[in-house]
């Protein structure tokens, strides 16, 4: 009997540090949100929202319209308002204070962020249940507000925030990688601009460009500065060509595949034009647009939400007016390996919101972060830049229609780049790609655009881009961003658990094992006793 209770003595201890440890990323173990059958509207909730703005008040004053106009349907709800110029400090502030739940109630943020914040922790709140709840879910009965039914947002948005084992945000706004071209140059040099560019199209009008006079002049802009080709974001860069050759890069389970020989085919495939410098980058030369719109650049790659600083005309224009060249912008997809088959990646802020103990403080959130997606508020942001609405019901407004049917009557809300910017995303939504979601997979992301610089980088010091080369390359990239020490979940769901708590699991089955057999034992012997 000793020997039982000792037995069990040490069982209970383990459930107990099994308890306290299996919780060990970001502080304490959170219990999942449960949808409440009723929201109270009597009880005053204060609620944090953290947004990104682009630096655009005008779209800072469309989170504070957005905000007054909800307060006035709930008045028991208050809605503090925090702006950030980049998600990656967003992304910062968040990991720190999940160890001290301190996390904001709502937050704009990428699918990539939230499997971190996660981790297996209920970090994030699950939205499934609320989704599909009748009163309070999308299109809810008792909402005080006419909001998208999960019908009227753009499925292929929808599913980029089913992250593991369910959903954990909804799309907010969404845009895609566009070419923006200086017809007057491409015309100077003796090209068409095709429907869709091949990258083979794009990279010999590049070095077809670099023909300079003996004083160093460049003949097609008369300027003794040029860089044909800017790609802003090359992580998207090595992202789409993989995809576009059917190539591997990651997997949802965490596999890291980006190391692979048609990762280097194409690394290979840049090094010339790094090396005649008809290619740079954003992190090597600076912003795209200021070389395009200083007639520097004749291909710039940026998000369609950058249409805006895109342009002779552009309102957003970063450089002096005095430098500004007047040109013809036409709008473009990405440069294409089989221009029959074209691949653009999908991008764009999503909006999570955080477990609390309070489940009318979530509730509140939730409905907060529904309200985000109504008409007003989708195709007033939508209108701020070259995004899209994510929802049906605002593309198929009138509001929105007419917005779109105005391209170029101003320089300002109608835009004709920006307006053009938008039409490419909304005619090619479906041929839009996301990339694998993990904790981890935002490293596997960065390591893809170091992979380009870095190429680009060496080669412009004279170093030799051979089969070692790249190999070192490879090693080094993984090691920098930690792509070793991602954990793989094969056939888990959402992120794996600590390693303490496996061992505790382990440990528990044994003592449990070890408890049924003492008891049969015993169960025997009494049986033989008698």
């Amino acid at each position: 009997m000793k020997r039982f209770t000792k037995a069990s003595s040490l069982l209970l201890i383990l459930m107990l540090l099994c308890c306290s440890l299996s919780g060990c990323h970001g502080g304490k173990k959170r219990v999942a949100f449960r949808v409440p059958m009723e929201f109270d509207t009597k009880k005053e909730y204060t609620i944090s929202f953290w947004a990104k703005n682009d630096t655009n008040i005008t779209q800072v004053n469309i989170y504070k319209q957005a905000i007054a106009e909800f307060e006035k349907l709930y008045p028991n709800i208050h809605v503090t308002l925090k702006t950030y110029t980049d998600y990656a400090t967003i992304y910062q502030d968040v990991i720190t204070n999940i160890s001290t739940d301190t996390t904001p109630n709502v937050c704009i943020t990428y699918p990539d962020h939230i499997a971190t914040y996660q981790k297996g922790n209920n970090v994030v709140v699950q939205l499934d249940q609320l989704i599909m709840d009748p009163n309070y879910g999308l299109g809810g009965s008792k909402l005080k507000f006419d909001g998208p039914s999960k019908e009227e947002i753009v499925p292929k948005f929808m599913e980029e925030c089913h992250i593991g084992d369910g959903t954990y945000a909804l799309p907010y706004m969404r845009s895609t990688e566009a070419l923006y071209i200086n017809k007057d140059l491409v015309t100077k040099l003796g090209y068409d601009i095709p429907d869709v560019p091949t990258w083979d199209y794009v990279w010999e009008v590049s070095e077809a460009a670099m023909k300079q006079d003996s004083e160093g002049t460049f003949l097609v802009n008369g300027q003794t500065t040029l860089i044909p080709f800017i790609y802003k974001s090359t992580d998207n860069m090595m992202i789409s060509m993989l995809k576009q050759k059917k190539a591997p890069y990651s997997d949802e389970e965490g596999h890291v595949l980006l190391f692979n020989d048609t990762t280097k085919e194409i690394l290979q495939s840049i090094v010339p034009h790094a090396k005649s410098r008809s290619f740079s980058t954003f992190k090597i030369s600076s912003y795209p647009g200021n070389y395009l719109n200083a007639g520097q650049c004749i291909f710039a790659i940026d998000s369609t939400a950058g249409a805006t600083w895109m342009g002779s005309n552009a309102p957003n224009s970063d450089i002096h007016s005095e430098n500004i060249v007047q040109f013809e912008t036409v709008v473009r997809p990405i440069p294409q390996y089989d221009p029959s088959e074209p691949y653009m990646i999908s991008q764009g802020p999503s909006l999570c919101i955080f477990t609390k103990e309070d489940d009318g403080e979530v509730m509140a959130s939730w409905l907060f972060m529904q309200y985000m997606l109504t008409n007003d508020v989708q195709i007033a942001y939508s209108q701020t830049e070259g995004y899209i609405p994510v929802t049906l019901k605002a593309q198929n407004s009138d509001t929105y229609r007419e917005y779109l049917a105005a391209e170029g009557t101003d320089n300002s809300l109608h835009y004709d780049v920006k307006i053009k910017a938008a039409k490419l995303f909304l005619d090619n939504i479906d041929r839009t790609f996301v990339t694998p979601v993990f904790a981890g997979s935002a490293s596997v992301r960065e390591a893809a655009g170091e992979l380009v610089e870095n190429v680009t980088r060496s080669v412009r010091r004279k170093k030799t881009v051979d089969d070692a080369f790249i190999a070192q390359l490879y090693d080094d990239t993984s090691a920098l961003k930690h792509l070793d020490q991602i954990e793989v979940s094969e056939g888990k769901k959402f992120g794996p658990l600590p390693k303490t708590s496996s061992v505790l699991i382990v440990s528990l089955a044994v003592v449990w094992a070890g408890l049924i057999a003492i008891y049969l034992i015993k169960r025997m012997k009494a049986m033989q006793e008698r």
